[in-house]
């Protein structure tokens, strides 16, 4: 009898233990509710940088005893990227001094990036009299590797400077001078000594080095061999971080996954996919691209959804800032890629903050302060029925 008992005891204690670990395992969230982890058909070496990189990313905090400052914006990388998503208007960037091709007047003057914070003793920048500047949020940062390897001749195919399809929309490549420290793709093409850039809000960037090495220089202070220039004294000093670690870092935001498509059998979400392309969204927002040689095997040769062509696209005088960078006009901006516009709000507070400075509090918002080249699709935007805007806005909530 007393065996019986205990017998029923332990089955009623396991099945309680079962009971508990699906409620544990059932709250793991979904891979499509992440944008960070890493791509799929990474090595055990390559896995093994991946976390170095992760662990450099998102855990390593700058202070005034391993080099921050001693101006900086940010004192880590996940301050402005929370789970590898955008940031909020309170972490975004300044620019500040250059108004066309001819370069930035301002450099001498702290350009062209704001520090508008300091270490004690110190005084953060101010913008200086006549430098016009733009405010950027911070991107997120998953699937960039995906868009470093795009070739440059697929991102010169998808240019039209002269319209010559007559669709009123004619992207450009953003071609500028390369830093002393980065080496050409295999497949670059160079015009006049100039390369196709391809990231930041201005298609600024030439890659994920040069993007990685300014963050830790003009957001944080941060020194590195690549570039020694201390943002304050304008002096070379001795790197505060090492070469490993940007390469760690770069590693790990070259293998951060896609973000994941969710809710793409949903009869709204379909709709809304082909009501996208009926008003000529697709057209600067091009849902496909694929990839050409990478050193990473994982990246090479691999289609991928991106939701943008990597080219500068003129969006009108709202959004024109007088401000600029590399050959861009003031009012031409990178189509932004769409992938993960969805889950933007878990990094940004619970709510959304678009457009290139954050203006935008819905993707409504966003869509009615497209100008210029995306007039005409805005304006068919408006003409949409409610039930078409419904459809359209459940897609984009999706990618």
């Amino acid at each position: 009898m007393i065996k019986s008992i205990f017998t029923i005891l332990n089955l009623i204690l396991i099945g309680s233990l079962i009971v508990s670990c699906e409620d544990f395992l059932s709250s793991e969230p979904i891979e499509s509710e992440l944008l960070d982890g890493p791509m799929e058909g990474l090595n055990h070496a390559q896995t093994t940088q991946f976390i170095s990189g992760d662990v450099a990313f998102n855990d390593e905090l700058f202070h005034s005893k391993n080099g921050l400052g001693p101006l900086f914006v940010a004192t880590s990388c996940v301050s402005c990227h929370a789970g590898d998503g955008k940031g909020l208007p309170s972490t975004s960037l300044t620019r500040f001094g250059q108004v066309d091709s001819t370069g930035n007047k301002f450099l001498h003057l702290g350009g062209p990036q704001l520090q508008n914070r300091a270490l004690p003793g110190y005084t953060p920048e101010t913008i200086p009299e006549g430098a016009t500047h733009s405010v950027f949020t911070p991107p997120a940062v998953t699937g960039l590797g995906f868009l470093q390897y795009v070739t440059d001749a697929d991102i010169l195919a998808l240019a039209d400077p002269d319209d010559l399809d007559g669709d009123g929309i004619s992207g450009v490549p953003n071609w500028d001078y390369l830093r002393d420290f980065i080496i050409p793709s295999p497949d670059a093409i160079t015009r006049n000594g100039k390369y196709i850039h391809r990231f930041g809000k201005k298609a600024s960037v030439y890659n994920l080095l040069e993007q990685t090495v300014d963050a830790y220089n003009q957001d944080m202070g941060i020194t590195s061999l690549f570039d020694p220039i201390d943002t304050y004294s304008g002096l070379a000093v001795d790197p505060e971080i090492s070469k490993q670690t940007i390469r760690d870092v770069v590693f790990y935001l070259e293998t951060l996954k896609a973000p994941v498509p969710r809710n793409q059998d949903d009869p709204q979400v379909k709709n809304g996919k082909n009501v996208f392309s009926q008003i000529q969204c697709a057209s600067c927002h091009l849902p496909e691209m694929k990839t050409g040689y990478a050193p990473i095997e994982a990246l090479s040769y691999n289609t991928f959804y991106p939701y943008t062509d990597l080219l500068l696209h003129d969006m009108g005088p709202e959004l024109d800032d007088g401000y600029t960078e590399g050959g861009a006009l003031t009012s031409e901006w990178r189509t932004a890629p769409l992938w993960g516009l969805g889950l933007s709000p878990d990094s940004q507070g619970g709510q959304y903050y678009l457009m290139h400075d954050g203006r935008a509090r819905s993707i409504e918002e966003a869509i009615l302060q497209h100008g210029g080249e995306a007039e005409n699709s805005k304006n068919q935007y408006v003409r949409l029925d409610q039930s078409e805007k419904n459809d359209l806005l459940k897609f984009l909530e999706s990618l």
